[in-house]
């Protein structure tokens, strides 16, 4: 495959600062001293002792540069259809309810990812709604939950792999975490931009449950402590309740081993074992099922229906993995849904033939799972791991790598893929850098310490490259802009509103107007799509009380102007 092609989304920024980072190790001569891995950690050394304070710390240091990062490349506006849907659960949950009931004139207020009947909620799990609701509900802003789970998830790695390696190189791991999870792309197929932070997308809820059940394992096997497998529990709850595919198949392997180890070990009675490992996480994972299955009535009326496979029987023409046929397709109430889903049809099935599949597992998804997780900046020490016939011996190497592989082979059956899909694994991720950096620390050539001297400057070339990519990070698309100025002045106006939403012939699928409050009928602004005179004409007698507005998305720029009555057949 054409090298370009990989190089084409990191043109530069980790280049130049692994080149840099190469070059100096092989020209220092003189041995660098065998303190702590990196300058950063040995502030933190002292901590030792009290491991949860430099937990906290690291939590609190990821929560303050996602927070003070919108000061560099502008305040976190939604823009993909999914950060859309999960706002739309945020409000819900924030103003104390599940589900919301479904409005009498739904069709024009239909949209993507969103379900109207039996009930009008999101259709994704409500993991991160939840972590959103909270940040609306301290604060008014849905992006500080964002940012707080940001804050847990960088926490909880670094306490995962203090469960795994020593003290030290946790903390290095907690900070190539922060790295990561903060500032990191690429934007699947666009310029790089950090959106596990600054986007209502996700990535970092999961990552968190992740940690919990990837670090609650060793403790449980080392300790048998309660706590760590309520820990656990908590973990797998999460992870059903984020990203319930893929956190099953991460889950799975750390089930396993902690199944063998509880049947296989002698030196734990099995009174013990039941009372505290079993018992505790029957105790968490009963009242997570409980909630899910109150959950999914209260969305779909069926507590064993998830409100996404409800949204797919409604509106999906795609399966959700390669080996399964088309679905028959559904009527569709507006023209840009029926395109919408017909789009993916083409991309589907160019993954049915080996060549067309090879090309999306290897180019598409294996490409940027690498470069977000790893990065060109790792090539050297994970092969210098790799390398190393004494690694394929220890667990710290061999049970993170199958769990990863297992992942990549689970998202491979996907048609899609985002680099937060994998999110249940970012620990794990950690671990083998981490590792792979313990490697190169002991490496030498010719009597040189390169392996020192390329880690001890390796959070150092990381940051550079951090800084280096601020300048390409993705820019917000001018309609998102023009619709959160439009939004923006219209709540301020006091008054409420309804704008009726015409699209043009070449209007953008992804540029979608649509999307509404949780409380649809007292929301300040209500987004209704143009539908023709009559149903139109229902809707303004419905909500006769509001000031009505034409918006005209696809003039440049949009045009709002005052609903003048006259209707015009839209060309969407």
């Amino acid at each position: 495959m054409n090298i370009i092609r990989w190089l084409e989304i990191y043109p530069y920024y980790e280049i130049l600062p692994l080149a840099a980072l190469l070059l100096a190790a092989l020209l220092r001569k003189k041995p660098t001293p065998r303190t702590a891995p990196s300058p950063f950690i040995r502030w933190f050394l002292p901590l030792r002792r009290r491991p949860w304070i430099a937990f906290l710390l690291m939590g609190l240091l990821a929560f303050a540069a996602g927070a003070l990062l919108p000061v560099f490349i502008g305040r976190p506006q939604p823009a993909v259809h999914d950060e859309f849907g999960y706002l739309l659960a945020a409000d819900t949950f924030a103003q104390g309810r599940l589900a919301n009931p479904p409005h009498p004139l739904w069709q024009h207020f239909e949209t993507f990812h969103v379900l109207h009947h039996p009930t009008y909620a999101s259709k994704y799990p409500p993991a991160q709604g939840v972590a959103l609701a909270l940040g609306q509900a301290l604060t008014g802003c849905p992006i500080v939950g964002v940012w707080l789970s940001v804050g847990l998830a960088c926490a909880a790695v670094c306490w995962m792999l203090a469960g795994w390696v020593p003290f030290r190189w946790a903390l290095l791991g907690g900070f190539l975490a922060l790295i990561r999870i903060v500032f990191s792309g690429p934007h699947v197929q666009m310029a790089p931009f950090p959106y596990w932070s600054q986007s209502y997308w996700g990535g970092a809820v999961a990552a968190l449950g992740g940690a919990l059940v990837f670090g609650a394992l060793p403790r449980i096997i080392k300790n048998q402590k309660p706590r760590d497998a309520l820990w656990l529990a908590l973990g797998l709850a999460i992870l059903a309740n984020s990203r319930p595919f893929e956190g099953l198949a991460a889950s799975i392997p750390a089930l396993a081993v902690l199944g063998i180890w509880l049947l296989r070990t002698r030196r734990v009675t099995w009174r013990n074992r039941f009372r505290r490992v079993v018992l505790p996480s029957a105790l968490v994972l009963t009242l997570a099922v409980s909630w899910m299955g109150l959950y999914n009535y209260r969305v779909t009326g069926d507590p064993l229906r998830l409100p996404y496979q409800a949204h797919e029987a409604a509106y999906a023409i795609v399966p959700l993995f390669l080996w399964q046929p088309l679905k028959t397709e559904p009527p569709y109430n507006h023209e840009i849904l029926r395109d919408f889903h017909r789009g993916s049809i083409g991309f589907f099935q160019s993954q049915q033939s080996l060549k067309g599949w090879l090309d999306s597992s290897i180019y598409y998804k294996l490409k940027n799972f690498w470069l977000f997780y790893f990065g060109l900046i790792f090539i050297p020490p994970m092969l210098l791991l790799a390398a190393s016939p004494k690694s394929w011996r220890r667990p710290n190497v061999i049970f993170p790598l199958a769990v990863c592989l297992l992942m990549v082979a689970a998202l491979l059956a996907n048609p899609y893929f985002f680099p937060h899909y994998a999110a249940p694994i970012t620990c794990l991720a950690i671990l083998l850098q981490v590792e792979s950096l313990r490697r190169m620390r002991r490496f030498s050539w010719r009597g040189r310490p390169m392996g020192r001297t390329f880690v001890n400057g390796f959070l150092p070339a990381l940051l550079a490259s951090t800084v280096i990519a601020f300048p390409i990070y993705d820019k917000p698309s001018k309609w998102i802009l023009e619709r959160a100025r439009i939004l923006r002045e219209l709540e301020q106006s006091g008054e409420p509103h309804l704008v009726i939403v015409r699209y043009g012939r070449n209007h953008s699928l992804h540029h979608e107007w649509v999307y509404n409050r949780a409380d649809l009928n007292n929301a300040k602004v209500i987004w209704a799509r143009e539908m023709g005179a009559e149903a139109d004409r229902e809707l303004l007698d419905y909500f006769k009380d509001r000031r009505v507005w034409l918006l005209e998305a696809d003039q440049r720029p949009p045009r709002l102007a005052p609903y003048s009555g006259v209707y015009q057949t839209s060309d969407r």
